[in-house]
């Protein structure tokens, strides 16, 4: 199901309550154990109110402060196992900025119809003022084995083949460089069992040489990847999807740091 949002900085925790249905795009486990398992999302430790955005505190002199954000993604984006929160909305609670956040859970950056990054990107209002468009480098492409594809020569829209993971990000970068004419940055997911989605990784910063796009690359950090087992146990619902804690007390600081850090650049 989609998700699309603009929420300013005061985000309250009923707000983000009365999101959580939204999110009903993501699934654990298989066949009748599926909605057992979503059923128990909220009851995680790592998913506790003192995990909330509405505790992410405030971070002083932000350059994100007063900025409007779209975010495009996934179910991690969304936040698909932290109850519809994810490090979107602690980033808007801590620097005070507004956002889009377009998310829904189980899509691919290739072209595989109206549910896909790309459809969904086009729905978002061509006229709304963006000061930063961050995509997530969804991790589905790489469990449905979609075709990686390869970087083009070309800079137009006609050229690029969405049908490919290529072809979809050089799509989606372009797109958005002309149409919101602000910086673009893709984030990946940190290390877990796949080596298409490493190839995917690889494949990201290839086109980020050509493109000069910011990359937040939580996959080839040695020590954002080296944390206690108990941590992780607290962080991650899965190998993919952070708990409330997780993206609070984990993915947020890092994410947070290097778009600060770009931003004032």
């Amino acid at each position: 199901m989609k998700k699309k949002t603009m929420i300013g900085a005061a985000l309250t925790t009923a707000a983000v309550t009365a999101m959580i249905p939204l999110g009903a795009g993501f699934l654990y486990g298989k066949g009748p154990f599926r909605k057992l398992i979503r059923k128990r999302i909220p009851f995680l430790k790592g998913n506790q109110s003192r995990y909330d955005a509405s505790e992410a505190g405030v971070y002083d002199n932000s350059p994100l402060r007063g900025k409007n954000v779209i975010f495009l993604g996934s179910s991690v984006t969304y936040g698909a196992a932290s109850c519809g929160v994810s490090f979107v909305e602690d980033l808007c609670a801590r620097h005070g900025c507004t956002m889009v956040k377009e998310a829904v859970s189980g899509t691919t950056l290739v072209d595989l119809g109206s549910s896909s990054y790309i459809s969904r990107m086009k729905t978002i209002d061509a006229s709304v003022h963006a000061d930063l468009f961050v995509c997530q480098l969804s991790t589905n492409d790489a469990t449905k084995n979609l075709p990686l594809g390869e970087v083009s020569d070309s800079r137009q829209l006609s050229d690029f083949d969405t049908s490919t993971v290529a072809g979809a990000i050089e799509y989606i970068i372009a797109y958005a460089s002309s149409t919101w004419n602000c910086p673009v940055v893709f984030y990946t997911n940190p290390v877990y069992d796949s080596t298409s989605y490493q190839n995917m990784v690889s494949l990201l910063l290839q086109i980020q040489k050509k493109w000069k796009i910011g990359v937040i690359d939580l996959w080839n950090d040695a020590a954002f990847n080296t944390i206690p087992d108990s941590q992780k146990k607290l962080y991650m619902a899965d190998p993919i999807h952070p708990t409330k804690a997780g993206y609070l007390l984990w993915w947020t600081p890092y994410i947070e740091a290097e778009l600060v850090s770009m931003l004032n650049q």
